[in-house]
């Protein structure tokens, strides 16, 4: 009786030992890639990097040629240059006018106060003021006509001006900027291929964080929520581990079959749910490496 005790006490023992090191969920390693594509059509003329290199975020890595764009660039600004010249100025004839006006108001003002003495008629100040009238008239039509003239030729500019803008984002979008800090995973093009807009030119991703893409059972999932931490372990040797920390960022709304890659809890489970954990990579983790979660605190 003893004997078969103790053999029951070292089967619970073991399977205690099984549960409290066993895995909830299980899936494999992958990099947030973004893949940078061409934004202009012409020969790149200049692309200088490799795969595996490590460059980063807002430096220039390649230009499409923009020799073309240039040159309807300065036909633009010749164009909006030469209307700039037809812009009519009215200061000129205005100042005339202004002249000849400020004369006349002297003279009427002087057969004022001449008519206040009976030296003048009340004929010779109307005059004077009939005058002065035209000439303000004169000046209004002179402001009115340039006025109109500058509009029509402004009119013309604007789609000019709208034109050089569009040249100048051109221009701009040749220019290959690497947009995030990372490793090219992938090159697809090479210096001097005729290249067009969308064409993919690389890809590139943050190794110093991976995404652990991992499939848990719908009763495992009771246990955790986005943010939560959790333990990721890697196999090291046949039957140690290396654990790392993680947190949950996404967990899917709906189950789906079990991916044929992926071991499950238990086997019976035909349905399970994905979950995105995001992991520091400490240099060993590796895309598409394949590692398993623990969803509460466990020991190895």
């Amino acid at each position: 009786m003893k004997t078969i005790y103790y053999a029951l006490l070292l089967v619970l023992f073991c399977c205690g030992c099984k549960s409290e090191n066993s895995a909830d969920a299980f899936g494999n390693f992958d990099a947030i890639t973004v893949v940078v594509s061409a934004e202009g059509n012409g020969v790149l003329e200049t692309f200088s990097i490799e795969e595996g290199q490590k460059i980063v975020k807002a430096i220039p890595v390649g230009i499409i040629d923009t020799v073309g764009l240039h040159l309807q660039k300065n036909r633009i600004i010749a164009q909006i240059g030469s209307l700039d010249n037809k812009l009519k100025r009215a200061n000129p004839q205005v100042a005339l006018f202004l002249a000849k006006r400020d004369n006349l108001v002297r003279e009427r003002d002087r057969t004022k106060r001449m008519l206040q003495e009976s030296a003048a008629t009340p004929k010779q100040l109307e005059t004077y003021n009939g005058q002065i009238a035209v000439i303000n008239q004169q000046i209004a039509s002179v402001r009115e006509e340039t006025s109109d003239i500058n509009n029509s030729i402004l009119a013309e500019r604007k789609p000019l001006e709208a034109e050089l803008a569009v040249l100048n984002d051109q221009i701009a979008r040749s220019m290959v900027t690497n947009p995030i800090n990372g490793t090219v995973l992938a090159t697809y093009v090479e210096e001097k291929e005729l290249v067009r807009t969308g064409m993919p030119l690389y890809k590139i991703a943050n190794l110093e964080t991976l995404q652990l893409t991992a499939y848990t059972s719908a009763e495992q999932l009771q246990k955790i929520q986005v943010s939560d931490s959790v333990t990721v372990r890697i196999d090291s040797g046949k039957k140690d581990y290396t654990s790392y920390q993680g947190y949950i960022t996404w967990i899917a709304s709906e189950a789906e079959f079990t991916p044929k890659n992926i071991e499950t809890k238990e086997e019976r489970v035909n349905l399970v749910y994905a979950m995105h954990i995001r992991v520091t990579n400490d240099g060993n983790l590796r895309i598409g490496m394949p590692a398993e979660v623990l969803f509460t605190s466990k020991e190895n």
